[in-house]
Formats: C-alpha cells, sequence, structure tokens
C-alpha cells in the first residue's frame, strides 16, 4: 500500500523584480507519507516558507510563478483550479502561520474564525459546529474554552493566540498540514506545549506534516526526516538522526557548529560568513554557498551542483563535502580561494 501523501518534484517559484523573475525555490525534489514531519531548516532567506506557500498556492499570481509538480494524493494540485485548490485548503490542507497576530483578524471573536472553515469545509449545523470548536480549543490545551471563544485576539497572550492558529489548522482533520515556524517569539514552556501537540495531532490523525524551522533543536525533537535548504536549494536531505550523526554538506556542519545546543565542549562558537544573497544577486551557476566558506578551494566545487545520494536516504549536493573542513584563523584573514 502507497503510504505517499505529498510528493514535490522538479518545484520553482520565483517572484517578480522589476519585471524580471528570480526563483527563490529553485528545483527542489520532496516527499513526506502519512505519519511522517518533513523538517526544513536554514537561514530566513532560503526559501523554507515560500516553499511551503508554493504547496498551498498562496504567493500572489501577479507576482509569482511556480514551475513544476506538486502531487497530493497522486493530483497535482499545482495545476488544478483555483476553486479546486480552494476546497483543500483549510480542510484536507492545513497550515500554521508563523505569526498569529497577523494570521486572525482583530475584529473577530476566537470561535467564529475557527468556525468559518467548518462553514466552508463541512455540513455541520449551527450547534454542530459551535461543540466543534469547543472540542478543538480544548484538544489544543485551552482550558477556558467557553471564555476564550468569545474573546479577541488582543485578549490572548502569544501562546494561547497560536494555539488558536492550530485550532483553525485542524479543525477539519486535515490529512496534510503545513507549520510555518509555529514556535517562533514563544518562550520555552510554552513552545514544548505547542510541538507536543503538533506531534499527538500528527499521530492521531495520522497526518503528513512539513514543519518549517530554523531551530535544529526542534527539528531533533520532531522530524523524522529533514531537507537543510540554502538560496533556494535543497542542499542536504537525510533521516533525521543520520543527519545529526553524520552531516556531510558544508552549510550543514556550519548550523550545526553555530548551534549553543551542540557546542558540548564549550568552545568558541563558529560563525558562518556572509548572509544568504539576495534573490536578484544570487549566484545561478556553480556551488552557492562557495562564496561564504572562500577557504575552499574552487576545484573542490562541481560546476553545476546536483544531489548526490552517499547512504540510503542521505542527499547530498556538490562534492565540496567530500575535502571541506573548518576554517582556521589564518584562512579566515585571508579570505583566499585558491584552485
Amino acid at each position: 500500500m502507497d503510504n505517499k501523501l505529498l510528493q514535490i518534484e522538479n518545484l520553482k517559484t520565483s517572484f517578480r523584480i522589476n519585471d524580471e523573475y528570480y526563483a527563490a525555490v529553485d528545483d527542489v525534489t520532496l516527499s513526506v507519507n502519512k505519519n511522517e514531519i518533513l523538517g526544513i531548516v536554514g537561514e530566513s532567506g532560503s526559501g523554507k516558507s515560500a516553499l511551503g506557500f508554493s504547496v498551498l498556492g498562496l504567493h500572489p499570481k501577479n507576482k509569482s510563478k511556480i514551475e513544476g509538480n506538486i502531487f497530493y494524493k497522486d493530483e497535482d494540485i499545482a495545476k488544478v483550479s483555483e476553486a479546486k485548490l480552494q476546497k483543500l485548503r483549510g480542510g484536507e490542507l492545513g497550515m500554521i502561520f508563523q505569526d498569529p497576530m497577523s494570521a486572525l483578524n482583530p475584529l473577530m471573536i476566537i470561535g467564529k474564525q475557527i468556525e468559518e472553515s467548518l462553514i466552508l469545509h463541512t455540513n455541520l449545523l449551527k450547534k454542530e459546529r459551535k461543540k466543534r470548536v469547543i472540542e478543538l480549543l480544548e484538544q489544543v490545551g485551552i482550558s477556558s474554552p467557553e471564555v476564550v471563544y468569545n474573546q479577541y485576539p488582543h485578549e490572548l497572550s502569544g501562546g494561547m493566540r497560536q494555539r488558536v492558529v492550530i485550532g483553525i489548522a485542524i479543525s477539519c482533520n486535515p490529512a496534510f498540514l503545513i507549520a510555518d515556524e509555529p514556535t517562533t517569539a514563544l518562550d520555552v514552556t510554552i513552545q514544548a506545549q505547542i510541538l507536543g501537540l503538533i506531534k499527538k495531532l500528527k499521530e492521531e490523525l495520522n497526518s503528513g506534516v512539513i514543519l518549517i524551522t530554523h531551530d535544529l533543536g526542534v527539528v531533533a525533537e520532531m522530524a523524522d526526516k529533514v531537507a537543510v535548504m540554502y538560496a533556494g536549494q535543497v542542499v542536504e536531505l537525510a533521516p533525521v538522526h543520520e543527519l545529526f550523526k553524520n552531516p556531510k554538506h558544508p552549510y550543514t556542519r556550519s548550523l550545526l557548529q553555530s548551534n549553543p545546543t551542540n557546542n558540548l565542549a564549550k568552545t568558541k562558537l563558529h560563525v558562518i560568513q556572509g548572509v544568504v544573497p539576495s534573490l536578484a544577486n544570487l549566484p545561478r551557476t556553480g556551488c552557492r554557498f562557495a562564496t561564504r566558506v572562500p577557504w575552499v578551494s574552487n576545484s573542490a566545487h562541481e560546476e553545476n551542483p546536483e544531489l548526490h545520494e552517499i547512504s540510503p536516504g542521505h542527499f547530498v549536493r556538490c562534492s565540496c563535502y567530500k575535502t571541506f573542513e573548518f576554517a582556521k584563523k589564518e584562512d579566515l584573514k585571508d579570505g583566499i580561494s585558491e584552485d
């Protein structure tokens, strides 16, 4: 029996800047199974959220262009009509947005906002809808659901607003869920509760989940497999335990080395040189990470880097991983790349 829920093939999402299109997601191929969490990590500007929004068709049509295939239950939802996609969104396909305050309507009470999805995607009567909303508020861990039902977003804490956003996302028992930085700006205790809730819902509903985050600790705790994105491309893809045990790509290793949680020796944290290039300035040939590791020889990089399967299910882009070592002080000072 096929367990695959979502299959993304050669996805390219481009945005218009001054009448030219630049790819923010560039030739990405990924899959998510039922009852599986795919973690997507990378710095801001790496294309994580652009990928998530592309799956649900949420980018403005007049400013973006999507190429490739997105198969959900064997149907290419990148090619379906907006009306068909609208039926799927909020029903079978759910999304937890990054900023709960901007995701919620400040002029509408919480209960009515959750109820909107039920009106669109179910045949429940008014009394049944209210009962379902109360159940959802309880399910996401809100202790006084009847009170919260009649409150406005500004009356709730950040953690409670995020729970409400999750309640909206799961209101119709989605088969597939995208969580875009679901714990940003939340304190550690609330963060753990939110993540536990997502994992519990995934298991109860047998859903597939894409978890977008910059937090490697969250990935280690939650994900079954991990895709590391840099400058619009997947540079490494592996089962979660394999990625943390045996990271290969220079970018993955740099991220792990710069994470305080992994700094067991209490040595000085690694700092990745430079920043993710802007869309207009992003190099379209060669290794996109090369400029941030200038001490690595140019000959170590591929002209057109591809993903190589180095062990079952473990893929790495570009051959530079074979010779990569962290820079010495003199390398950082000189910043020279030699052939």
